[in-house]
């Protein structure tokens, strides 16, 4: 019965079990934060400007979506979806804050007007390659009455160096690289946010891993994300109750990225809904930077 989704269980285990192994030791890296897969466009930014905002705009069109719901209480199929995230330091690199307001429309219902907001505000920070991040999301209907699913919960993440640190790999692939990071999470708080795609159960923990393959000079990157949640009312709280996976192929210029994407929500512990789809999206990214210097005190738009 569940055959398909432990082969792409396993598929996803094996490559970022394979990234580890092919890590060295540690160096400073920066932690990914985001809700969703979204890997950074460009290298580390310039240390002579003081960073103030930063942030992305998001749209894309879901081609093929046969299951995957566009509110909580999982009526209709989403169209469309855009997405506005902003992020700033508080404290380098060891403490800054971020939200994501996500929008969802309703292909049944026209496709254009909106029938899903989600809400995500954060804090998080990385030490050398330990990430953390305390979260609170809240995903609402916004054309009529229901379901709300809401959480907050805290996050560990470990990413090692990546597989440019060897030297054999830079010998062999000088035009590619591979990074992963994986962890864990508690939803301390969850009164309403499920353990499974068909609305059953509550999430208790998450566990999450990540890889990027950079194809060529971080202009094509394809990406692979997994995310497992348990379920508080099981017998086992730790056995993985649903698993989350998005693969995905970004294609970069500048500050914008196309991107195809293949995500598939299953249960793992029965059987029940499969939520997935194929979208593609355009995201643009963007950063107001405040020069170091005493000199210049006006904002700037770093592209």
């Amino acid at each position: 019965m569940f055959t398909t989704s432990r082969i792409l269980h396993q598929l996803t285990v094996g490559t970022l079990l394979w990234g580890f192994c092919l890590s060295s030791a540690p160096e400073l890296l920066a932690l990914e934060k985001y809700g969703r897969p979204l890997p950074e466009m460009e290298g580390a930014r310039d240390q002579s400007e003081e960073h103030w905002i930063q942030g992305y705009l998001l749209s894309g069109a879901f081609l093929s979506n046969p299951s995957f719901a566009a509110r909580p209480d999982n009526s209709g199929l989403v169209g469309l979806r855009h997405m506005i995230h902003l992020e700033t330091d508080l404290y380098k690199e060891y403490l800054q804050f971020y939200t994501d307001q996500n929008f969802f429309s309703d292909r049944k219902a026209g496709w254009i007007s909106l029938s899903e907001w989600d809400s995500v505000y954060a804090f998080t920070g990385a030490f050398n390659n330990w990430g953390w991040r305390l979260q609170y999301e809240r995903d609402a209907p916004l054309d009529r009455s229901g379901i709300i699913q809401a959480y907050a919960d805290t996050l560990v993440t470990y990413r090692p160096a990546d597989a440019r640190s060897l030297s054999w790999w830079r010998s062999a692939f000088p035009e590619q690289n591979l990074t992963v990071y994986a962890g864990g999470g508690w939803l301390f708080h969850n009164q309403t946010y499920f353990a499974r795609p068909d609305n059953t159960g509550r999430a208790l923990f998450r566990y999450v891993a990540h890889a990027d393959l950079d194809l060529y000079r971080n202009r094509v990157v394809l990406f692979v994300d997994g995310n497992f949640f348990t379920d508080r009312s099981a017998a086992n709280v730790l056995q993985p109750s649903e698993f989350d996976l998005v693969m995905g192929l970004a294609v970069r210029y500048q500050d914008m990225e196309v991107a195809l994407i293949h995500e598939r929500d299953m249960p793992l512990d029965r059987g029940g809904l499969v939520q997935r789809y194929v979208a593609l999206q355009l995201r643009y990214e963007f950063e107001w930077t405040k020069p170091a210097s005493p000199a210049g005190r006006q904002l700037s738009l770093h592209r």
